[in-house]
């Protein structure tokens, strides 16, 4: 099993830390939804893959499409590049589960074990922090936007403005003629 804090509690020591990094490094995208599959949900939770699976299969009822699904074959090879445990030329048995975060919390609840409940939170806490991170990285690109459209504007008034400039540099063509006194030859 890796190595994971089992901190329940609120905060960013560097136990809370070490469970990000062991979660984040796991949560994966597929059909545009983050998920963790189940070997990843069984390895945080101390379980085998196998009880996992039974727990879920016994409750389906609690897991709808929007919090459980089951990866087809193609999406389960793709993913194999991001599963450790897995070597090169070996098959998937049975096809993965990927839970949703309502999954996970679900899960917890059908395991009913003090670790999968901890660990839970801990993912969940993780989930919200990447929601946080993308809205403060939405509103950061929504300004730098703002800012672009701003400088847009202000070429054309850099444009008007050089192009006075150079009408005003460009000396007349026709010579002046002197204006005064003009000395008489008598």
């Amino acid at each position: 099993m890796g190595t994971l804090a089992m901190e329940p509690k609120a905060g960013y020591g560097p136990d809370a830390m070490v469970a990000d990094a062991a979660i984040t490094g796991r949560i994966r995208s597929v059909r545009g939804m983050k998920v963790l599959l189940d070997r990843d949900l069984a390895e945080l939770y101390g379980v085998e893959v196998r009880v996992l699976k039974q727990a879920v299969r016994r409750n389906l009822e609690r897991f709808p499409e929007d919090f459980m699904f089951q990866l087809t074959r193609p999406e389960a090879e793709a993913s194999r590049s991001q599963i450790v445990t897995m070597k090169r030329g070996q098959n998937f048995k049975y096809l993965p589960f990927a839970f949703t975060e309502h999954g996970i919390l679900m899960l917890a609840n059908v395991l009913r074990s003090e670790r999968a409940i901890a660990v839970s939170i801990l993912i969940i806490r993780v989930f919200a922090r990447m929601r946080e991170a993308l809205i403060q990285q939405q509103d950061v690109l929504a300004q730098l936007e703002e800012l672009r459209q701003r400088a847009d504007g202000h070429d054309v008034d850099i444009a008007g403005i050089l192009r006075v400039l150079r009408q005003l540099s460009e000396r007349p063509s026709p010579p002046r003629q002197r204006i005064g006194y003009k000395p008489t030859d008598n």
